[in-house]
């Protein structure tokens, strides 16, 4: 193979993994994050952060190999979409296929160094993670699916730390679902009209001309949940201040979809690491070195 044929075929890879957007990373490694220094008391090994680390980031591209695969058809239709390199058929479903088994064989080696019991929460997140391509042909609640797949990170880091999943692990498990369902539906504003077209569903669509109004909904909640959250596991101003910080950057990112264009819509989507960050660095400064 050519060499410059060869760089190519790389490059489609590494976009057909969402290598090209690392910031999008963050939005599945800030809950796995909170909930590791939780389950720890505020001391989880190195060891273990890099591994669910790593974990975090070779799931998050098979999710997006394997959606690309599912939704080949429909990225075509869809302008944000139609140049992802499966619906540009600038690599073959047979190759995106063998990226798919490449990226989960590698996750999958991580598993032996972790306990009996976070292996199972593992393949139930690996059956989450499959059926949720197919929630947006189903339900206008694909958002919840993607909240569910990028918060199962806590109960298995609960499970890794603590040997168990306690229910307060379950709670802050809940509430890091609805974060997803924030960001997501921001997401999907930028595709509404293309959806509709082609009858994918979504939030957005969902939640018609309330769209701004329910997201600021889910925002308040989401926050509110997360003072709870920090009562439970007696954190200290620090983390209430992270939250007061995050009310001011859902804030900005109102002010931000309120333009109605895809641009925004983008921004204020990826906008949301500064908020995984703020809390994670809240969790971080209210245990003693």
């Amino acid at each position: 193979m050519p060499e410059k044929i060869k760089s190519e075929k790389l490059k489609y890879y590494a976009m057909l993994a969402r290598v090209h957007k690392p910031l999008i990373y963050f939005l599945l490694i800030w809950p796995t994050l909170w909930a590791l220094w939780l389950a720890a008391n505020g001391q989880p090994s190195a060891k273990i952060v890099g591994i669910f680390i790593i974990g975090a980031l070779l799931m998050r591209s098979a999710g997006c190999v394997l959606n690309d695969i599912i939704d080949r058809e429909f990225d075509k239709k869809v302008t944000r979409t139609r140049n992802r390199p499966l619906a540009a058929k600038k690599i073959k479903v047979k190759e995106a296929f063998c990226v798919l088994i490449i990226l989960l064989s590698l996750a999958g080696s991580l598993l032996f160094f972790l306990h009996r019991l976070t292996i199972f929460y593992a393949l139930i997140g690996l059956i989450i993670t499959s059926i949720y391509p197919f929630l947006k042909r189903i339900t206008y609640l694909p958002q919840l699916g993607l909240g569910i797949a990028f918060s199962w990170g806590i109960p298995m880091a609960f499970a890794e730390e603590m040997g168990r999943v306690p229910l307060d692990a379950w709670l802050l498990f809940t509430v890091a679902v609805i974060w997803p369902v924030i960001y997501d539906t921001i997401y999907a504003l930028a595709d509404e009209k293309d959806d509709r077209k082609i009858g994918i569903k979504s939030t957005a669509i969902l939640f018609g001309r309330w769209q701004r109004e329910m997201i600021g909904l889910l925002q308040i909640i989401f926050l509110l949940l997360l003072s709870a959250i920090g009562v439970i596991f007696q954190l200290n101003l620090f983390y209430f201040s992270s939250l007061l910080i995050s009310a001011f950057l859902f804030s900005y990112q109102q002010k931000l979809i309120t333009q109605g264009d895809s641009a925004t819509y983008f921004k204020a989507f990826v906008h949301n690491h500064w908020v995984g960050l703020v809390i994670f660095v809240g969790i971080l400064l209210s245990y003693p070195k």
